[in-house]
């Protein structure tokens, strides 16, 4: 009787080991169709869902025993289904993540399994599946106007792929449209670290949320700083440092800063551009307080005329070299039109915008 026993319970040992081991060679089959189907589009979605949850209901049996989970097939295979679901499913973004949680928990385990590497092009594979099921899942929800998970979706896939340059942009965009600047700014310098030919675009961005939505010259200054370093180039970033100084009623260090940079750049329009504007920009803010004065009060109007005067007689022969350098500056010509026209200086403004018409329109 022992015998029997004994014999009876080895054979229902051994039969319960092939019955999981079949649930794995039935999930391989269930891929293998899968394989054939989820490449067809005349295939519904509905029905390659199907396919992947009898696929996935054999992986289900097989880590439930304590022989077969042992197998790195059976989360392998596991992971290959639960990814793919999250990928396709682009209607139900529940049950997409609730798959795509499957699947990251099945990768980490087979590959903490599979120490031969058996299961290697499964798990990459999987892992593609997941980086472009939370990148899709991102999109969907940006397209949707769902800013939140958009913007929780990006980050996430951010993790999955560090390197990702795209991801760490579009995370910064789901976040300005959010009002959520400091995100936005963590974001976008992320782009900016990894050398995106966008980087240039992004400091301006960065610097314009810094100065008007958080009203932080010192972060903005460091920033130009960094970002003028990078792009010697660009005039623009130091037309707004000059601007900040003006703003700040500090247009003598403006004015020192550009003289230093034009001593060594002598021929660079740019920069007697930027000193002209030094002047006029004062000259605007003197005639927007000039607009406000009473009309019987003569004197007064003519007192901050005067002083009008006197800001566009220093910034004209900056304009001037500009145009030494660049004949056809565009914002050297303008800017002389505009004080021309102020000053009803007729011959001056002709020739002006004579050269003005002449360029190319853009």
């Amino acid at each position: 009787m022992k015998r029997v026993v004994l014999s009876i319970v080895l054979a229902g040992v051994v039969s319960t080991v092939f019955a999981q081991k079949g649930e794995v060679t039935e999930a391989k089959k269930a891929w293998g169709i899968f394989q054939i189907t989820g490449q067809s589009a005349t295939v519904p979605v509905a029905k390659k869902l199907e396919t992947i949850s009898a696929g996935l209901a054999h992986t289900d049996k097989a880590i439930a025993d304590e022989k077969s989970k042992i197998m790195p097939e059976a989360w392998s295979y596991r992971a290959l289904f639960a990814s793919s679901a999250a990928l396709i499913d682009t209607v139900n973004a529940q049950n997409a993540d609730a798959n795509l949680k499957i699947a990251m928990d099945a990768v980490a385990q087979a590959k903490t399994i599979d120490t031969k590497g058996t299961e290697k092009e499964n798990i990459t594979l999987a892992e593609n599946n997941i980086a472009n099921a939370v990148r899709n899942a991102g999109v969907l929800a940006y397209n949707k106007k769902d800013y939140k998970t958009a913007y929780g979706k990006f980050v996430q896939a951010t993790v999955i792929n560090p390197a990702d340059t795209a991801m760490y942009l579009n995370a910064g965009i789901a976040a300005r449209n959010l009002d959520d600047y400091p995100n936005t700014i963590t974001q976008f310098k992320k782009v900016i670290s990894l050398n995106s030919p966008q980087s240039k675009d992004l400091y301006g961005e960065i610097i314009g949320i810094v100065l008007s939505k958080q009203k932080d010259t010192t972060a903005a200054l460091a920033l130009i700083k960094e970002a003028a370093a990078k792009y010697p180039e660009d005039a623009n970033f130091i037309k707004t440092e000059t601007q900040i100084y003006i703003d700040k009623g500090d247009a003598a260090k403006s004015e020192q800063m550009l003289n230093t940079l034009a001593a060594k750049e002598p021929n660079n329009p740019a920069y007697q551009v930027l000193l002209g504007n030094i002047y006029f920009s004062q000259a605007l803010k003197m005639q927007a307080d000039r607009n406000k004065i009473d009309a019987k009060k003569v004197k007064e109007f003519n007192e901050i005329t005067a002083k009008m005067n006197g800001l566009l007689d220093k910034s004209v022969p900056y304009y001037k070299k500009a145009l030494d350098a660049d004949p056809k500056n565009a914002g050297a010509l303008e800017t002389l039109k505009t004080i021309y026209a102020f000053r009803n200086d007729t011959k001056n403004y002709d020739e002006i915008k004579k050269r003005l018409d002449a360029l190319p329109k853009q």
